[in-house]
């Protein structure tokens, strides 16, 4: 079932940070903002745009003014800039006594027809400072690109049979009963269990695969879980992608 954007709820009362769950902060945080991410299709992308608001808002409470503009001008160029600056200044306004930075979350489905529950990972601010120095002394140039393992996992998605019965009943006259490409699925190699990880976000993928076949999402298949995506879908996983390419990889 597609994960669906959590009613923000009424109340936007700020729980004290002793004991403070961030999943309820998070969900607060994105509340008055909820009108700006109509055009969303996935609930996983709003979250992690707002988890990077958030954490800008952290770095941006401690860091001058000039260094802070220049860290984030290159993400700006790639998202709604408008929406994150607004973001990140309501985090300052609002949440600043909330420096744990958000690295992870989930959205657990529950009932059927409920909204999932959401929960997140996060790390004391000195933790995750550490943490991306480090990621930062470990970045290479330009010139220091050579043949080798790349930082990603793949995951390999192939349509099976009751894919192509569901196609073959909305195109009966365009009928399908293979492939013969796969779609390929580069994904974050810091996944400690890539099925287990995919048993939590198989429904992006799912949701990926029909959209490009057919974008009517009143047409897609309702009630998804994970069991249904594994009969529709071949799935593979490589935990070793070597890239004989010297060159950068463009996206």
């Amino acid at each position: 079932m597609k994960n669906k954007v959590i009613n923000l709820f009424g109340n936007n009362k700020v729980v004290q940070n002793e004991g403070v769950k961030y999943s309820e902060l998070l969900e607060q945080f994105i509340n008055p903002f909820m009108n700006e991410f109509e055009d969303y299709e996935y609930a996983e992308d709003i979250f992690e745009f707002a988890i990077s608001a958030w954490n800008f808002g952290n770095i941006k409470a401690f860091l001058p003014k000039e260094e802070f503009e220049e860290s984030t001008q290159l993400i700006q160029t790639e998202v709604d800039g408008v929406l994150l600056n607004k973001m990140i200044d309501y985090k300052v306004a609002n949440f600043k006594a909330y420096e744990n930075f958000i690295v992870d979350y989930e959205l657990k489905e529950v009932n059927a027809g409920e909204d999932p529950i959401l929960s997140v990972i996060t790390q004391e601010k000195e933790t995750y400072l550490h943490n991306m120095m480090d990621a930062f002394d470990n970045e290479v140039s330009e010139n220091d690109f050579e043949e080798n393992y790349i930082n990603r996992y793949a995951i390999v998605i192939k349509p099976q049979q009751p894919f192509f019965d569901w196609i073959n009943k909305l195109y009966p006259n365009d009928k399908i009963s293979e492939v013969e490409e796969s779609n390929i699925y580069l994904v974050n190699d810091e996944i400690d269990d890539l099925e287990k990880w995919l048993q939590k976000k198989f429904d992006k993928f799912f949701m990926m695969e029909l959209d490009e076949w057919h974008t009517n999402k009143k047409e897609w298949p309702q009630k998804r879980n994970y069991k249904m995506f594994k009969q529709w879908f071949h799935v593979d996983i490589s935990t070793m992608i070597y890239d004989l390419e010297k060159r950068r990889v463009l996206k």
